[in-house]
């Protein structure tokens, strides 16, 4: 593998670098190089990311300026270009010497990389190459037939580059075959350019056609094929090669930074009907706009290689590579022959073979050269498609990390294309033609890439570079792989065992089935654990990859979910085929515990990792009562490798038990707990505690302990005092000493701990005494510390006690995982240490009702802010994760949601995910007893039970009935060997998932046919009570969309990612009486459900958290400059396209827009909402937040139409997933009605602040700011009616609100009195005149007009940022320091702390400019109070909405 040549290379790199770094390097962003060359100052290094980014000179240098900043830079900074591509270059003086050693460790990194990328062609044509490089070279391309080209390109750039540059340029991407000669000599592709010594500024490079050889005549081949389906967005509804869709383009009409600014009174702005408030069921239709002309023109009938292939003996000696056949649009039929010289037309016809070159032959070195001379529509198809695909944004072209699938798609014609077929049914896997030596070593790769150095920033780089690009290959090789063992194109290892029992290998992939194989897990709960157990060991694998241990290695592990199975797909350590797993375990036990093996090298890698997921080492007996020592679960096996790695796998229980879903003899939970129905008896014995409950915990703890131990300082500081107040003077060491002992076992974890407790989000108590405890211990260990440490250690003792630590003298929380696994015989130390098990009980058992009585109230709590609120199931899951809440406890959840009505959007949600969970657990096992025969019927009919109270016949259509006749013997024998279907198969399956589908006899095949609406929605509602204990009343769908105001699309919506169905995109009437809504037609296609790790990019999150928090000090440049190096330093991990770097994007758009560059936001925002529809999914919560923030800057920047049909767009996608009653409705609302407001559409405007107001009264309730702006709003809108008596009424209520929350004085009740009056003036007025008219019938007097002013553009502006939670405001130091003051009384005041961070963070986004005098200190409280630091982006300043 050149993967060892290229670790064995890089310490060349590391010298060569090491030469070069005088002036500090940048990192490069390039996309498909293995980016080894990156040279990075060595006093630049994060070393572990303690946020110390930007404090040393170096960081001022660090920014980067972002493109369309002002123009007045010196040009010595270089510009960066809008994608992160190869041609975005950061300045690097280099020495023209360069070492040697440094190309060529890059020439071995680059093949492999380079040529494992083949998908990394589609970008390079429009990013503009105005990235001046430092030393930019300009040099001339010269091409045979196209015009000299000019290209900036980088020193450090590869001749490799070139090439893709010039194949995706429109003048010659239809060459593939040649060379690149510099004063006739030949350039290495693999060189970097700065090597080549005669290229200097001004060389002429020129194209040179090389022959080729049969590899290259097929690639050339395949590439004439992707150039012609460049635009069919048939590859994204496939699911194929990373393709997806975007619709921005389509809803804007082309870049919206093209566009000239809009009149007001040329929009037109009628909202769509299904936009409008008040809409029931929204259509599927609009889900894809355009799907009518997306595909382009055809440029040919057919294009595929000929049935005359291979070229016989003689023809071969003639140099015939290949035969292709061509039908042209004109319907001409042409037999095509390629040689080395180029391709040509034979007189072969469809059944004589005649090699000879025809007349004329019109031989061309290009494929499209030829068919442009024989074929004029096909020469004019093809410029159409050259320009179509050039005018697209770079983005909308790039291949994404991993595939994402549409769940509705349009109906596809199907085409002959024999490329796509032979990739179908040749075994290979994609890869071949790109790589020597055929099928790859999965687990070589995984594990040499984790073995790559990391001492410094460039090799960090490059190691989770390629991490993630190797991980990325292996997912898309499993998901591949496991849809063929499920399809029945594997043969198993063992073909002799039972179908449910067998194993398979492909392509250097273990595959096994979630079912129980030989009763391994018959104690925990049989097929129901089976089926869970490779989850958890996926987040076991999770996990320890990120602790990161040298020397402790995983397996590569991807979890796929297909057709109702589910497939574990694993890299396969070297040498374990060959022996026995009795034989190759050397620690941990295969026997759940009966024997047990430990060993001393495991112990020590162990112990590391243990250290940060707080496992607790532990001695369990072995079957000849020895004890033995472990540091995992019993479970957890190490297996050393033939390559002399250690592995460990099977890391289903890395966690403690639940034991809130347990029932155990010897324990006794606590009251409350009981009352409220636990222990609940789950399916199986697998429940454990998620990673994020245990830090909150252990976190929560910290905080009680450091309480206790303060007011006990404090009380043996006041005796102190009275005794002798003169020993004051502290020698500093001895206070340390003290300090370290309060602060518990592991002095290393300080500083973890204190990072952790800014970024934990205390309960309210605890925030209100944080900063008192602090500030107490800080002072009694000064004053304790001179007196004897006896005391100062009794007090520790004494909190220890208090809070439950294991050991007496020290805060110290691990948890031992096999505390309550059953047949496993701990030694049991003495009362009170470590080791005693009693307190290790106590301790997981307290953890798991801290997850019931303080997590999930602190989780309604902080959703009550609705500041964040989830949009849809998976939103609703991430957010219980991040509480370390599981998804078991939402019954429990839902029932306290339940009883808060403000909270109705959230428990409509929670209810909607607890429906699709319950009915994917009854879909598995109804999937597995279907013949592939039947499935589009079986899906079609499962829906029809799900979503309809119509007609269900689940007719079995005449065509398969046929079917069944002719080959029925045949299809028997089929059906018992693979797949699993028959008898055996069905008593097996009866009790999987608690739902017994009974009758196992052989007629089971057809058993899906006897599922009713009704009957399945029993199923559903047992299940919901089984799994959940929670009470689902509602017995068809009619009843839970009246009861609980679900929506069916949604629901199907919901259901279909859940399970990767595909429906077909058009509109269902769920209230058909006559005939089925969903016919078998209906049902496209079925996907993989992929669960595996994503790998971090370590150096960007540093980076991204410190700008965070630089920027929550309403520093904004700086956070700026730190967000837009961790969006570089992601590029050069991910590549262009990835879920993260779309969350800088949209932190560096709002930022530019809050820096005054309304147009630069309207730039990166545009790029984050491609990204988000690309990797997230058209429909995803995440694109419908990029949607909304897109619409502001466009409205900012003029473009008034366009922002509208934004909001449109993101109005109509929130209502599609979660229906319209939901704060984010109304947050969209209010934005579509000032919009319609400043068009003079005041009719409109007026429909969409009403159903705002409804929504904002609901969830804010009537005293809120946001119910204010509301009343203000519609008091504008109707003023500008005319109608002055109701808006008379909403203002005054705005009036009163502002006075009650605000105060008399403040300038937001003074503009509203102020507006009270101009309203009350002209309502007079009005009043008058009609009184006149009334009594005279004719004016007598003449009263002076009445003023209706239209709004300005402005206003509008100013009112939109102000409903989107951005401030502009320029406020003084001390006006900072007295507001902070301020807040700290407000703060030890007991009001609720929403309050707190709400008011700190509009103070803090308005203090942007002089927040530099700020300490450190400061921020910690600020932190403390609250703002959290997430990846993600609701913790930034801005994001709030206090107007």
């Amino acid at each position: 593998m050149a993967l060892e040549t290229e670790a064995k290379n890089l310490n060349a790199t590391a010298t060569g670098d090491a030469a070069t770094t005088k002036n500090s390097g940048k990192a490069k962003e390039n996309n498909n190089t293995a980016g080894s060359k990156k040279n990075q100052n060595p006093n630049q290094n994060l070393v572990n990311g303690n946020g110390t980014a930007a404090d040393g000179p170096a960081a001022k240098k660090k920014g980067k300026k972002n493109r369309n900043k002002s123009p007045t830079e010196p040009a010595a900074e270089t510009v960066e270009s809008a994608l992160s591509n190869g041609h975005a270059e950061k300045p690097t003086k280099e020495d023209a010497n360069e070492c040697k050693a440094d190309a060529d460790a890059n020439a071995n990194v680059e093949k492999t990389e380079t040529e494992a990328a083949p998908d990394a062609e589609g970008e390079g044509e429009d990013i503009d190459l105005d990235a001046l490089h430092d030393v930019g070279i300009t040099v001339n391309i010269s091409s045979p037939g196209a015009d000299l080209l000019c290209v900036q390109l980088s020193s450090m750039e590869l001749v490799q580059e070139i090439h893709q540059l010039l194949m995706d340029r429109e003048e010659t991407c239809h060459r593939t075959c040649f060379s690149l000669q510099l004063d006739n000599v030949t350039l290495d592709n693999f060189a970097e350019l700065k090597t080549i010594e005669q290229l200097e500024q001004g060389s002429t490079i020129k194209v040179v056609e090389e022959p080729y050889t049969m590899r290259e005549a097929r690639i050339h081949v395949r590439h004439v094929r992707d150039l012609l389906k460049n635009l069919d967005p048939a590859d994204a509804y496939n699911g194929i090669d990373c393709t997806s869709l975007t619709y921005l383009n389509t809803i804007t009409q082309g870049d919206l930074l093209d566009k000239k600014k809009t009149r007001p009174d040329s929009v037109d702005c009628t909202p769509p009907e299904y936009v409008t408030p008040g809409v029931s069921e929204p259509p599927l239709l609009p889900l894809h706009p355009n799907v009518k002309n997306a595909k382009g023109p055809q440029a040919l009938k057919v294009l595929t290689t000929s049935a005359w292939n291979p070229p016989p003996g003689p023809r071969k000696l003639h140099g015939d590579l290949m035969y292709l056949y061509v039908v042209t649009m004109e319907e001409k039929r042409f037999h095509i022959s390629a040689c080395s010289k180029g391709f040509y037309i034979n007189q072969s016809t469809d059944d004589t073979f005649n090699p000879k070159p025809d007349n004329p032959s019109h031989l061309s070195h290009s494929l499209i050269d030829l068919l442009s001379h024989i074929s004029p529509s096909f020469r004019r198809a093809f410029q159409t498609i050259q320009k179509r695909r050039t005018m697209r944004h770079a983005f909308e072209r790039v291949a994404t990390p991993y595939q994402v699938y549409q769940w509705a798609s349009p109906t596809l014609e199907h085409t002959v294309d024999a490329i796509r077929a032979e990739d179908a049914f040749s075994s290979k896997l994609g890869y071949e033609e790109h790589i020597p030596g055929q099928t790859r070593d999965w687990n070589e790769e995984l594990q040499t890439t984790r073995e790559l150095p990391r001492k410094t920033l460039p090799e960090r780089l490059l190691r989770e570079r390629a991490i993630f690009k190797v991980h990325g290959d292996f997912v898309t090789a499993a998901t591949r792989g496991a849809m063929a063992v499920i399809d029945g194109n594997v043969l198993a290892i063992n073909p002799g065992e039972d179908s449910k029992m067998q194993m398979f290998i492909w392509n250097n992939i273990f595959f096994s089935l979630g079912f129980d194989v030989r009763d391994h897990y018959k104690e925990l709960g049989g097929d129901a654990a089976a089926f869970v157990a490779p989850r958890y060991d996926l987040h076991g694998v999770r996990v320890y990859n990120a602790v990161d241990v040298e020397g402790l290695y995983t397996l590569g592990t991807v979890v796929i979910d297909y057709r109702g199975y589910r497939v574990t797909a694993q890299s396969i350590i070297p040498g374990i085929l060959e022996r026995e797993q009795e034989q190759s375990v050397v620690y941990g036990s295969i026997d759940f515990g009966k024997t047990v093996l430990s060993h001393p090298k495991y112990l020590e890698l162990l112990r590391q990792a243990g250290k940060h997921l707080k496992i607790l080492p532990h001695a369990v007996l072995n079957e000849r009562d020895e004890p033995v020592e472990l540091c995992s679960s019993v479970e957890c096996k190490g297996i050393i490798g033939n390559d002399g790695r250690h592995y460990i796998l099977d890391l289903l229980r890395t966690f403690p038990p639940d034991v809130n879903f347990l029932k155990l003899q010897d324990v006794q939970l606590s009251k409350e707990l009981v009352d409220m129905g636990f222990p609940i008896e789950h399916r199986h014995k697998l429940c454990c505690l998620r990673q994020e409950l245990l830090e909150a915990f252990i976190e929560d703890r910290y905080v009680s302990f450091i309480r206790i131990a303060a007011v006990h300082l404090q009380q043996l500081n006041a005796k102190k005092q009275s005794e002798k107040a003169e020993e004051k003077q502290v020698p500093a060491l001895e206070e340390t000493e003290a300090e370290s002992k309060v602060n518990g076992a592991e002095k290393t974890d300080d500083k973890e701990e204190e990072q952790k407790e800014e970024k934990a989000q205390p309960t309210t108590s605890e925030t209100k005494t944080a900063e008192a405890m602090v500030n107490a211990i800080r002072e009694a260990q000064s004053n304790v510390a001179t007196s004897n440490e006896v005391q100062a250690a009794e007090v520790v003792k004494r909190a220890c006690a208090a809070v439950g630590s294991l050991k007496e003298k020290e805060f110290d929380f691990r948890f031992n995982p096999d505390v309550f696994s059953p047949g496993i015989r701990h030694v049991d130390g003495e009362e009170g240490t470590c080791s005693s098990l009693a307190k290790q009980k106590v301790l997981v058992q307290e953890a798991a009702e801290f997850l019931v009585l303080k997590q999930i109230p602190a989780f309604i709590k902080e959703h009550l802010a609705h500041s964040s609120p989830p949009i849809d199931g998976q939103g609703l899951t991430e957010s219980l994760h991040s509480h370390g809440i599981n998804v078991r406890y939402l019954g429990k959840v839902i029932k306290m949601l339940g009883q808060m009505p403000r909270m109705d959007y959230l428990y409509r949600i929670a209810i909607l995910e607890l429906i699709v969970r319950a009915t994917k657990h009854i879909y598995y096992t109804y999937m597995q007893n279907t013949e592939p025969l039947h499935l589009s019927a079986a899906i079609s009919h499962f829906l029809n039970c799900l979503l309809t109270n119509g007609p269900v016949n689940p007719a079995v259509s005449s065509e398969e009935a046929h079917k069944k006749r002719s080959n029925g013997g045949k299809h028997n024998k089929h059906k018992s060997s693979k797949g699993g279907k028959g008898q055996q198969q069905q008593q097996a399956t009866g009790n999987q998932n608690g739902s017994s589908s009974g009758s196992s006899n052989s007629s089971s095949a057809s058993d899906w046919t006897l599922v009713t609406p009704r009957s399945l929605w029993q199923q559903i509602r047992r299940e919901a009570k089984a799994y959940w204990d929670w009470d689902l009343e509602c017995d068809s769908i009619d009843s839970a969309v009246s009861k609980y105001g679900i929506l069916r699309i949604s629901l199907l919506r919901a259901f279909c990612l859940k399970v990767g169905i595909q429906v077909l995109l058009r509109e269902y009437n769920f209230e058909s009486k006559h005939k089925p809504t969903f016919g078998d037609d209906d049902i496209v296609n079925v996907f993989p459900v992929v669960k595996h790790i994503s790998p971090r990019a370590t150096d960007a999150y540093n980076f991204y958290t410190t700008g965070q928090a630089k920027i929550q000090q309403g520093m904004f440049k700086e956070g700026y400059e730190l967000i837009s190096e961790a969006l570089n330093l992601l590029n050069n991990v991910f590549g262009a396209m990835h879920q993260e770097n779309g969350s800088c994007l949209r932190m560096l758009a709002r930022l530019s827009y809050l820096l005054g560059d309304a147009q630069d936001a309207l730039a990166i925002q545009q790029r984050a909402v491609i990204m988000s529809e690309r990797v997230n999914g058209i429909d995803h919560p995440s694109t419908i937040l990029e949607y909304t923030h897109l619409s502001l800057y466009s409205f900012a920047n003029g473009h008034v139409g366009m922002s509208l049909k934004l909001l449109y767009r993101a109005r109509y996608l929130m209502v599609l997933i979660c229906g319209e009653d939901h704060p984010e409705v109304a947050l969209i609302d209010s934005n579509i009605s000032l919009i319609l407001h400043a068009l003079s559409e005041y009719e409109l405007s007026l429909r969409f602040i009403e159903h705002a107001l409804k929504l904002n009264l609901k969830y804010f309730g009537n005293k809120a700011m946001h119910v204010a702006v509301s009343y203000h709003l519609m008091a504008r809108t109707q003023s500008c009616m005319g109608d002055f008596r109701s808006a008379l009424n909403n203002e005054k209520e705005t009036y009163s609100i502002y006075k009650s929350q605000l105060g008399e004085k403040h300038e937001k009740t003074r503009d509203s009195a102020e507006c009270l009056r101009l309203l009350t003036q002209q309502a007079v007025l009005l009043q008058r005149k009609m009184n006149d008219i009334y009594s005279s019938g004719k004016l007598t007097c003449d009263l002076p007009p009445i003023h209706i002013t239209p709004p300005s553009m402005g206003s509008v502006l100013d009112m939109l940022n102000t409903i989107n939670g951005i401030l502009f405001v320029q406020i003084s130091q001390k006006d900072i320091v007295k507001v902070r003051s301020e807040i700290e009384k407000h703060f030890k005041a007991n009001s609720a702390e929403h309050e707190v961070n709400d008011a700190i963070k509009s103070i803090v986004a308005a203090a942007n400019n002089n927040g530099e005098a700020e300490t450190p200190k400061e921020t910690k409280e600020q932190a403390a109070a609250g703002t959290q630091l997430t990846n993600g982006e609701n913790a930034t300043v801005t994001e709030t909405t206090s107007s």
